[in-house]
């Protein structure tokens, strides 16, 4: 984790908050929806351009006539028109839409050890709150399983948890609403993190069995996301990658799957293993990229 002890919490405007996101040359998506007509508008634009006057005043036209306003969380690759997985160029955020007590959860985030200090709280409607925390050094697996587990731990929308997430842009109204409410930012952080500062555990044979409508939840995620043996995966090649015991790893796992597999100690151990294996093979190939070539003498 990287910050400045003496950051003092501020709100943002529309360009404050696209700035603090992105720098100036990264590519990212802006999206507009009319509620009332379906139709949607995206563009991927400069994050310079996007905090512009002028995109800026853009953006209040569409707002006045009845479009909600929305921005992707992760830079989009050079080239790219569209917000795919694929054309993610790496993942900067995660983040949660509390769509539901939402101020509650709000205030176990912020009192939570398993989670550092957000970086940004949209306030969204009344009660309802967007959290986003500026991250690096995460794949896109990664992210995602934590996306989910941090959905499941505080009460935050399961389908808002892939990389590809627009949230609301601070500054215009959301239209969801039948009286004007005006979304609103605040910066509380400059940290970025990493996987070390979460230690909630992704999809995790500890955290989402601990929750009461976690189950019934989980049945109602969208069939694209990950099933649960991809996030077991996940699970095991973070706690590894940490320094969790491998064989306690595996007991959580199996702990975990002993209601919907057969052989919950096999298939932990092997998840586990693979796990372990994957890891130590892209240590190996990081290693040997490092190794600088052979200067070779050609003077004798």
């Amino acid at each position: 984790m990287s910050t400045d002890r003496t950051f003092t919490p501020r709100d943002l405007n529309a360009s404050e908050y696209v700035r603090e996101l992105f720098q100036p040359p990264d590519n990212a998506a802006i999206l507009v929806r009319n509620r009332s007509t379906g139709h949607t508008v995206q563009t991927i634009s400069k994050a310079e351009t996007i905090a512009s006057p002028g995109f800026q005043t853009w953006l209040t036209n569409q707002s006045a006539s009845g479009y909600d306003v929305f921005m992707g969380m992760n830079p989009i690759k050079e080239g790219a028109f569209s917000r795919t997985k694929g054309n993610i160029k790496d993942i900067r955020h995660v983040y949660l839409d509390l769509d539901k007590k939402g101020d509650q959860a709000l205030e176990a985030i912020r009192n939570s050890p398993e989670v550092p200090p957000p970086n940004f709280v949209l306030d969204t409607s009344p009660g309802k709150h967007q959290v986003v925390w500026k991250v690096s050094g995460f794949s896109q697996d990664e992210a995602e399983s934590l996306l989910h587990s941090l959905a499941n731990k505080f009460g935050g929308d399961l389908a808002a948890t892939d990389s590809t997430r627009v949230l609301r842009l601070p500054g215009f109204p959301n239209h969801k609403l039948p009286e004007e409410f005006i979304v609103q930012a605040r910066q509380e952080s400059d940290a970025v993190y990493t996987l070390r500062d979460f230690t909630i555990d992704e999809d995790s044979p500890e955290t989402p069995r601990h929750f009461g409508e976690a189950q019934e939840r989980r049945r109602t995620v969208p069939s694209e996301h990950k099933s649960q043996s991809e996030h077991d995966w996940a699970y095991a090649k973070r706690a590894l990658a940490r320094g969790d015991d491998p064989e306690i790893v595996i007991q959580r796992i199996t702990d975990y799957r002993s209601d919907d597999k057969d052989d919950p100690s096999y298939y932990a151990r092997h998840t586990v293993m693979k796990a372990r294996a994957d890891l130590q093979q892209r240590s190996t190939v990081t290693k040997e990229q490092s190794i600088p070539s052979p200067i070779i003498d050609h003077t004798h």
